[in-house]
Order: C-alpha cells, then sequence, then structure tokens
C-alpha cells in the first residue's frame, strides 16, 4: 500500500468518525430522553398514550360516559326560559376542566325552535346540572328539551384528597311567598381549607309526584376555605305546583379552588 494510499483512507476515517460522533450527540439525547406526558408513546406508568399513570390525563378507555337523566326548560314570564339539564359523572377521580354544549328546543310538534350554546366544567363524582338562563323563546312555547355535549371531553385525573377535602355543604334551605313571588334561601359553607371561585349554586323544586317545578341559579364570586355565606334565588311569578323537595347543587371547577 502506499504512501498516498495510507493518507487518503486515515482522511476518510477521520471523516467518518466526525460524522458518527456528531450523529451520536445529536441521536443519543432522543434515545434516552425520559417519558413525558406529552411525546405521543405510551411509556413511563402511562396506561395508554400520554394518559393514566403519573399523567394528568385520564385514558379514554378508563372512563364512564357521563348520564342525562332529563332536560327541560321552565318558563320565567311568558317567552323566556331557564334551562336545565340534569347529569351524572360517574367516574369519582376524573373531571373535564372545559367542554362545549348544546340545548336544542321543539314546540308540541316537535318543530325546532330554537338553541343555546355555551361551554361547562363537569365536576368528578356525582351528580351536577348545567343551567342556561334567560332564553327567549318569542311565541314559541318548548315541549321538547334536548342536551347534548359538542365536544370529545378530555378527562382529566384528580386525586382523592382533594374531591374528599373539597366539600360545599348546604344547609337550612327556606322557601317563602311560593302562591306569590317565590323567594328561597339557604345557608351555605365551605368546609375546606381551599379557596373555591366562581360557584354557582342551581336549585330545582320539585312536586309531590317528583317532577320538576321550576329552577334557578345565584352566584358568589368566592367561597374563601371554612367560610359560611347566604345565598338567595327569586322567582317573579308563583310556580303552577305545590313544592314538596327542595335541592340546591353547588357547582364549582374543582382545578380553580387553591389552598389558602
Amino acid at each position: 500500500m502506499t504512501w498516498g494510499l495510507k493518507r487518503q483512507i486515515f482522511y476518510v476515517a477521520v471523516i467518518v468518525l466526525f460524522f458518527a460522533v456528531f450523529g451520536y450527540l445529536i441521536i443519543a439525547p432522543k434515545l434516552n430522553k425520559a417519558p413525558t406526558c406529552v411525546d405521543n408513546t405510551q411509556n413511563g406508568n402511562e396506561t395508554g398514550v400520554d394518559c393514566g399513570g403519573s399523567c394528568a390525563k385520564a385514558c379514554t378507555y378508563q372512563v364512564d360516559q357521563i348520564s342525562t337523566f332529563w332536560s327541560r326548560a321552565f318558563k320565567v314570564v311568558p317567552g323566556r326560559y331557564n334551562a336545565v339539564a340534569y347529569l351524572e359523572n360517574h367516574n369519582k377521580n376524573a373531571s373535564i376542566y372545559k367542554i362545549g354544549y348544546r340545548f336544542r328546543f321543539a314546540d308540541k310538534d316537535n318543530i325546532y325552535i330554537g338553541k343555546r350554546e355555551g361551554f361547562t366544567f363537569v365536576p368528578p363524582s356525582g351528580k351536577f346540572a348545567i343551567f342556561e338562563p334567560a332564553i327567549d323563546l318569542g311565541n314559541s312555547i318548548p315541549i321538547y328539551t334536548n342536551f347534548e355535549f359538542t365536544e370529545t371531553p378530555t378527562w382529566i385525573q384528580v386525586s382523592t384528597d382533594k374531591i374528599n377535602q373539597l366539600k360545599v355543604l348546604v344547609s337550612d334551605i327556606k322557601l317563602e311567598g311560593e302562591n306569590v313571588s317565590p323567594k328561597l334561601s339557604a345557608t351555605v359553607k365551605n368546609s375546606s381549607l381551599f379557596n373555591i371561585s366562581e360557584v354557582n349554586f342551581v336549585t330545582i323544586l320539585y312536586d309531590e309526584r317528583g317532577d320538576a317545578v321550576s329552577v334557578s341559579r345565584t352566584y358568589l364570586d368566592q367561597l374563601k376555605g371554612e367560610e359560611t355565606n347566604t345565598i338567595n334565588f327569586t322567582w317573579p311569578e308563583p310556580f303552577s305546583s305545590k313544592v314538596v323537595q327542595k335541592e340546591i347543587i353547588p357547582m364549582f371547577n374543582i382545578f380553580l379552588a387553591k389552598l389558602q
């Protein structure tokens, strides 16, 4: 082998070695990259692709669908209605931060007369209500009300400790002026150390047959840890039936609750 050929082989070897080292420096970090919840790969302790385990997102196959018990429109004054969907989240440790929904209304002939769309959160574990106020339907009377979610839900895992601590208690429910201008009051208490923002309270009133007579909603900007407050609901007209049962559902986004 001539000296010139050896020199060429040496230069080629140097070049090959350079690119091999350079390629390794680029590829090695990717091969040794720690698992994350956004790498589109099932790794680490995930039970699905970027879900389950230590990831915040719950896997779709691990959660149950939300049940809709009923949805109805309730007259406030002629031509104006409040709509409520009464639902249940069967997932004890999974919640939804934000999801779109739609109410649609039809008259006695099942002819479409209007809709109302919005966004809501879904609390973990239990029954809840979605409330839409002041829906103007003109001279039409809604007999049929359809409710549906308009987006695929993104379920987020919530710790059992936070769920068990975050309790808003309702007591001293009183209804007055039922036959004139009804007013309902109640005492609410945040029994936790969390400050809860944007707390809605939906009330549903039932007759002796268990049918919903009317609904309403009130709102608190914040309910601080261990704070007690009074809430009030009012109606402009008497109810069509005698109220024998009262339900108040506290509604708040668990992800907005922060420790003091």
